[in-house]
């Protein structure tokens, strides 16, 4: 498998087999740094991380995995650079494509990050678009098979908002990979219908179910995996948080959701999580609109069943996996 010089822009544009090296290659390279094992394989190599969105796991994800396969790494913050302000999207890939050998962007609009890819000379990885997040979901699919040993023929279903980055991603993923995919939400938060129709496609032909539902018992009987995201994504305004708390308060999941599910069924998360009101946002929410715990109770997430934090250590390995997949020579 040669991904040598290819961006990492979105899943739609990688094949099942691409997608499943990529794990498989992140499952290795995780092996190595368990055993304390070198791989500084890109040694000498250098990237710049473009974030105009803040991050823990990304960012501490691509620089640790930076720093172990060799490289130098430099980061550039939402006011870091002078892109999109002083200087085009379009030049800016141009002078760093001539200082770096891999750029990183984390932001808005998917067209950023395609125009960046248009221009540059090295490749270019999505750490998260409004669209998609992919690195994410190789920790998510990653995560899934350490678990079960297998991704053909789970369920996995999606509660909350399921146009945001996370549910979009998840539903061409699971498409790609033989994971049958449930979107549990009301009707209003459902995917768009040009990417389930696509998505629809390329499930058929790896012998996976796409099924969008508002009923819960339904949509969640039976399911191997239960996944959430917050309910209000980064860069929206923060005055939908009543709305979305209305229609997404029966989605909650909880106990009683995860009873539903297959017996040995796990609980994800991308985090951050409002699971409690020990953060600024989460007692906010709480002094607003009485709620302690939103889109996850915090009985859920600290259970046997959350695997949580092996999906968040697992961006570190999968980032590290697209990263030399597509930067050695």
């Amino acid at each position: 498998m040669n991904l040598s010089g290819r961006d990492f822009l979105k899943l739609l544009d990688y094949s099942k087999e691409e997608i499943l090296y990529l794990i498989e290659l992140a499952t290795v390279l995780k092996q190595k740094k368990k055993m304390n094992e070198s791989h500084r394989y890109l040694y000498g190599k250098n990237v710049v991380l473009l974030f105009e969105k803040d991050s823990t796991r990304t960012r501490c994800a691509f620089e640790v995995g930076a720093l172990d396969l060799g490289m130098g790494c430099t980061y550039l913050g939402p006011t870091g650079s002078q892109m999109g302000k002083k200087e085009s999207i379009a030049d800016t890939a141009r002078v760093l494509s001539r200082m770096y050998d891999g750029i990183e962007y984390r932001g808005f609009s998917q067209e950023i990050i395609e125009e960046l890819a248009k221009y540059a000379s090295v490749p270019v990885w999505n750490g998260l678009t409004d669209e998609f997040h992919p690195t994410q979901m190789l920790a998510d699919m990653m995560t899934i098979k350490e678990q079960f040993g297998k991704l053909q023929g789970l369920k996995l279903v999606f509660m909350g908002d399921a146009r945001n980055n996370v549910a979009n991603s998840l539903l061409v993923v699971c498409s790609k990979l033989g994971v049958n995919f449930t979107c549990c939400a009301p009707k209003e938060l459902f995917p768009k219908a040009e990417l389930v129709q696509q998505c629809e496609t390329f499930a058929r032909e790896n012998g996976s179910t796409i099924t969008l539902t508002e009923n819960i018992e339904e949509g969640v009987k039976g399911a191997h995996v239960i996944y959430t995201d917050v309910w209000v994504s980064m860069g929206e305004d923060a005055s939908i948080w009543q709305k979305r708390i209305h229609d997404l308060k029966p989605y909650q999941v909880n106990k009683e959701v995860m009873r539903l599910a297959n017996p040995k069924a796990i609980f994800l998360h991308c985090l951050p999580s409002f699971h409690d009101t020990k953060t600024k946002v989460g007692k906010e929410i709480q002094e607003q609109f009485g709620l302690e715990e939103m889109e996850v109770t915090n009985e859920v997430f600290e259970s046997e069943q959350s695997k949580v934090f092996d999906q968040a250590e697992n961006r570190l390995h999968t980032i590290k996996a697209v990263m030399y997949a597509t930067m050695k020579e």
